[in-house]
């Protein structure tokens, strides 16, 4: 049970806020000087802004020893275990853990339909917002505003003359109920990044390199545009 004013107040502060979204999106750990260049701040200030945000279980820290000697230095990552908070109080994780059971328990028929629940959730999640004939500028300007919440930002690149959009999801939404039903949840996942894209892009080739249900760091998708 997470402390709600000391979590609040954490999160309260504008630069403490942008330093926490910064750390979400890093697949290693930082340090105090990190934060201290990446925002121009002094590592006085830096340190007070991490420690809070360590108090408040929103990151974890570990000391580091320092292979030249002298003293350790601390680094911060983001923390594993997700906090849920709503006002008034809501228990959407313990029914996404229902849901979740019942899919396992019913096997491969309720399986099906999920992903294809998911599916059409992100297709429609992006298709009323697309405009008409949208440009492929303004198309990956919708992906990233989608992508922001979720932890991962689309990389470009022309490849013999197609575009590749790769992109890599650090901070994985679904990630306190990943140990115990990962084939399923990256499953129902996929379908809805799936639909995503097929609404942006209708003739694409979908594929996923990584995924941390295979241990890897992050979960890695590509997309190439036909």
């Amino acid at each position: 049970m997470p402390n709600t004013l000391k979590l609040t107040n954490a999160l309260a502060d504008e630069t403490r806020y942008s330093i926490y979204l910064y750390i979400v999106k890093q697949v290693q750990s930082v340090n105090v000087q990190q934060i201290a260049e990446q925002f121009s701040i002094h590592p006085n200030v830096a340190r007070l802004h991490l420690t809070k945000l360590n108090e408040s279980k929103l990151v974890t820290s570990e000391l580091l020893n320092n292979k030249k000697g002298g003293r350790p230095a601390r680094i911060y990552k983001l923390a594993e275990q997700p906090i849920y908070l709503s006002f008034p109080k809501q228990e959407n994780h313990l029914l996404l853990e229902w849901l979740l059971e019942l899919v396992e328990t019913m096997g491969t028929e309720a399986l099906d339909k999920a992903k294809k629940i998911s599916y059409t959730s992100g297709y429609n999640s992006i298709q009323q917002s697309l405009l008409a004939d949208p440009s492929f500028e303004q198309k990956i300007e919708l992906l990233s505003a989608a992508a922001l919440s979720v932890g991962y930002i689309p990389n470009i690149e022309n490849k013999e003359g197609k575009q590749i959009i790769t992109f890599s999801i650090f901070n994985c939404p679904y990630k306190g109920q990943l140990s115990k039903h990962p084939h399923i949840i990256c499953s129902i996942h996929e379908s809805f990044l799936k639909g995503q894209f097929d609404a942006l892009f209708p003739n694409n080739e979908f594929i996923q390199l990584e995924s941390k249900q295979n241990h890897c760091s992050n979960c890695v998708y590509q997309i190439e545009v036909l």
